[in-house]
């Protein structure tokens, strides 16, 4: 199958063409998600549970002379590989705002206002249920959709799913994580260490000068990206926001056109086919070496970032994060404790309901509309489906609940499976039922009722 990026393809299909690939991936790693999530719910719970355990608690110490970093592989993990799949939600926020849906203030008023909806309803049920109790730290966790399990299911459903409602889903699921970014940055840091903070701002400075004078080689990116993480690490602030200020970085412009790889063919090419004078061999790989430097720059940083990363990180640092993070014994009285009861009701209430009011708010207030092909029955089923916040959410119990008792922690990981699931079956079920009438409707020619609006 041809590149889609090349020349000779439309604009149109150019500019869909990562978001296309974006949600193939997200479905294919929305499966193995789930497959290592039941693989670690089992072992937890099995007669391997203390050797499971045991393994994600195994010290890990980086060693650089007399400088020692003391973890153990699940840190790591979690502060460690989980910065490159905030960096890869960087690259994706940055190519959304730049290049997608979020680019358009028309295009992006209702997937903004229903992802805030997603955001500030959930997290006010959970307040309400935690307010003056040990476990109120906890109130960021229902905020998050994970857009794996999200894609995953949608693509289950198959081509009935409006292109629209996943578009606007998929739209949503980026300002939702926008919004756990800065909620991570915001309420679950430790004491700033203001010297660090200072030392990662001159790392980005030089990322940003660096960018500007057209540095290519990704090796200097790297030692600076290290060096930044390092400080993030020490500063108090979560090193995974070092990952997603790295990606908003990244330019979303090509160092070269595509012109400029046809000219550069067109004078190779006599060279490579023998048709010119006698070329010396190392004057022929001075052709090679530009041909190759210059198909590499007509397509930009992000987007090569983007495609090299982003299997990486769905396929294996996720599934990681999975197996390290998700499993806790399954207790009957577990179920009810009120911090798993808080997650679950923010995520299968909470989600659905503030997705679905702040969006009718805005299409009443004549600034957003529904995508084509999208009812108000279908949106509802959307966003339950949104309330499967199994990553970050998962992510942002773990800072939580880190200086409680383990109970609260299983808790908030007990109420997000538990809401991630129910939400998941009801998401499924509304969508199925509201794709099979309105095919029903198109069929017999009936009119589609309409939510009155205004």
């Amino acid at each position: 199958m041809a590149d889609e990026r090349v020349p000779w393809r439309s604009p149109v299909e150019r500019l869909v063409w990562p978001l296309v690939r974006f949600m193939q991936i997200e479905s294919a790693s929305g499966f193995v998600l789930l497959a290592c999530t039941a693989l670690a719910l089992w072992l937890t719970n099995s007669s391997h549970h203390d050797d499971f355990v045991a393994l994600w608690k195994m010290p890990v110490d980086l060693r650089i002379g007399d400088f020692v970093m003391e973890g153990t592989l699940g840190h790591w993990i979690n502060d460690g590989l989980m910065v490159i799949f905030f960096f890869v939600v960087g690259l994706e926020i940055k190519r959304e705002l730049v290049l997608g849906e979020l680019r358009d203030p028309k295009k992006a008023a209702l997937p903004a206002m229903a992802a805030l909806g997603g955001m500030v309803v959930p997290a006010g049920l959970y307040l309400a249920l935690q307010h003056g109790q040990p476990g109120e730290p906890g109130w960021g966790v229902p905020m998050a959709t994970d857009i794996a399990f999200v894609v995953g299911f949608l693509a289950l459903l198959g081509r009935r799913v409006p292109a629209g409602l996943k578009i606007l889903l998929l739209s949503l699921a980026i300002v939702d994580d926008i919004g756990a970014v800065v909620v991570i940055a915001a309420f679950y840091t430790a004491k700033l260490n203001l010297a660090y903070l200072g030392y990662a701002a001159v790392g980005f400075a030089l990322t940003y000068l660096f960018n500007l004078m057209g540095v290519r080689r990704v090796p200097v990116y790297v030692v600076i990206g290290i060096g930044i993480w390092f400080c993030f690490h020490e500063s108090g602030v979560h090193p995974t926001v070092a990952g997603v200020l790295l990606g908003l970085l990244t330019p979303t412009s090509a160092w070269f056109g595509e012109k400029a790889l046809v000219d550069v063919l067109l004078e190779s090419l006599p060279v490579f086919r023998g048709e010119a004078a006698e070329v010396p061999p190392e004057e022929r790989h001075k052709y090679a070496v530009r041909v190759a430097r210059t198909a590499q720059e007509v397509v930009s940083p992000l987007e090569r970032l983007e495609e090299g990363l982003h299997p990486w990180v769905a396929f294996v640092i996720m599934p990681l994060f999975a197996l390290s993070n998700a499993g806790v014994v399954f207790q009957t009285e577990a179920l009810s404790h009120p911090v798993a009861i808080a997650v679950a009701i923010g995520l299968v209430i909470g989600k659905p309901v503030g997705i679905v009011f702040f969006s009718w708010a805005a299409v009443k207030a004549g600034f957003a509309r529904l995508p084509e092909g999208v009812n108000w029955k279908m949106l509802i089923g959307g966003g339950c489906l949104a309330g499967i916040g199994f990553t970050m959410a998962l992510f942002i119990a773990g800072l939580a609940f880190r200086d409680l008792p383990s109970e609260y922690l299983d808790a908030g990981k007990i109420g997000t499976l538990l809401g991630s699931a129910i939400s998941a079956v009801l998401g499924c079920s509304l969508l199925l039922l509201g794709m099979r009438r309105q095919a029903l409707q198109q069929a017999t020619g009936e009119p589609q009722p309409q939510l009155e609006t205004g």
